[in-house]
């Protein structure tokens, strides 16, 4: 009896956002085996007539790139042993799948990882891959070769291209770090063995640099919101900027997604977008000043950045780097009539709260120098544990 293959929108299965996950069905005698794909997909972005992802899916030539690449994998094999008239049931396809499937190519691996970052709305991480992917297709002309083929030698090749390019001492290193995270999937995916591992011997340690300090006084602070204007983008850039310092250095992304049902008791409740951690702040008088500014201005949110149009993830990535982008440049024009040593964007405010606090003598404990940076998870493990009588009492170092 025939055996065939296809993928499936598996409605049987329904995820915490309405998706449903695509499923490989292996039918033979019948019986049927289903696998996950990997993707999941909403309803209306599937055509079930036609087993495909609609025009409108997100992701579509890639998700219908996956499926075809899955389908004619296990079709091929399905045809070698019909060819040699060996039995088989669909447990020993799936085995006999398995095993090349290890052979997955270093751009069979980025295009599923791609995908699967989108899908968990993790845009900007994705968008680093993405980045990656491009670089090393341009360094070296494809990327259909096998990870045990990238050695040592390999990537000091890469790395002295990137330096023949201009590319700045972190920049080559996000680079390799992001390198390196794709290949400890391959490895956790059984993709590559362990002992090829090249990033054992390359040390991706050595292309760290300390970042410049970006923190300036309450004196230049103050100088700041005093900073006279009547261009609207530039008040909103001094009060994002203001509001961020006062909110424990809240970032402009969290910034952006706040609503009146973020504000309880006088305190500002929000879950950090990069890190899941519950943030609670007091809300300084001049803090609820910023905030009623805008007032009917915002739509559903507490700041004008985001509205009803921006419906999609992309629609709201795009419009945060655009608003950011605009929000960084009047920032800098500010910090050069103003005669700040460095150079003004949205980061110096949540860089200038860690660094105030310490210097008027505040608990490292309770708030560190390097909020924001790699010891961020930690820092905000502190902070979950100090009462918010504690907290309180340290944000009146702000002003």
């Amino acid at each position: 009896m025939s055996c065939t293959v296809n993928v499936l929108c598996y409605k049987s299965k329904t995820l915490l956002n309405g998706e449903h996950p695509l499923m490989v069905c292996i039918s033979k005698e019948s019986k049927r085996k289903y696998l996950s794909l990997g993707v999941s997909i909403l309803p209306q972005h599937w055509d079930a007539e036609k087993n495909r992802p609609k025009r409108n899916c997100p992701n579509k030539d890639l998700i219908q790139k996956l499926i075809n690449e899955k389908i004619i994998l296990y079709t091929e094999h399905i045809l070698e042993l019909n060819a040699t008239g060996r039995e088989f049931t669909i447990a020993n396809l799936i085995d006999k799948v398995n095993g090349v499937s290890n052979k997955c190519t270093v751009q069979q691996l980025f295009d599923i990882h791609i995908v699967e970052l989108r899908q968990q709305g993790r845009l900007k991480y994705a968008s680093t891959f993405k980045e990656l992917n491009n670089s090393l297709i341009e360094f070296n002309h494809h990327l259909d070769i096998l990870f045990s083929d990238i050695d040592s030698a390999w990537l000091k090749n890469y790395e002295a291209w990137l330096r023949r390019r201009g590319l700045a001492e972190n920049s080559i290193g996000v680079r390799f770090r992001t390198f390196r995270a794709i290949y400890n999937r391959a490895i956790e995916d059984n993709i590559v063995k362990q002992e090829y591992y090249p990033f054992r011997s390359f040390k991706v340690a050595k292309l760290h640099t300390e970042t410049i300090k970006r923190a300036i006084t309450k004196g230049e602070i103050e100088k700041i919101i005093s900073y006279q204007s009547d261009n609207k983008y530039t008040r909103i850039a001094i009060d994002l900027f203001y509001f961020s310092y006062l909110c424990a250095g809240i970032n402009f992304k969290d910034i952006a997604y706040l609503t009146r049902n973020n504000i309880v008791d006088n305190r500002l409740i929000y879950t950090r977008k990069k890190t899941k951690k519950l943030i609670k702040v007091p809300l300084q008088a001049k803090v609820l000043n910023i905030i009623k500014k805008y007032e009917g201005e915002a739509d559903m949110y507490l700041f004008p950045i985001l509205s009803k149009i921006h419906e999609t993830d992309i629609q709201q990535a795009n419009r945060l780097h655009k608003v950011m982008a605009k929000i960084n440049k009047n920032l800098k024009i500010i910090g050069k009539e103003l005669k700040l040593p460095i150079s003004l964007t949205t980061y110096v405010a949540r860089h200038t709260y860690a660094t105030v606090l310490k210097r008027s003598g505040v608990n490292t404990s309770i708030i560190s120098e390097s909020l924001g940076h790699s010891s961020e998870k930690v820092t905000q493990i502190y902070l979950d544990s100090f009462e918010n009588s504690q907290i309180d009492e340290a944000m009146k170092n702000l002003l």
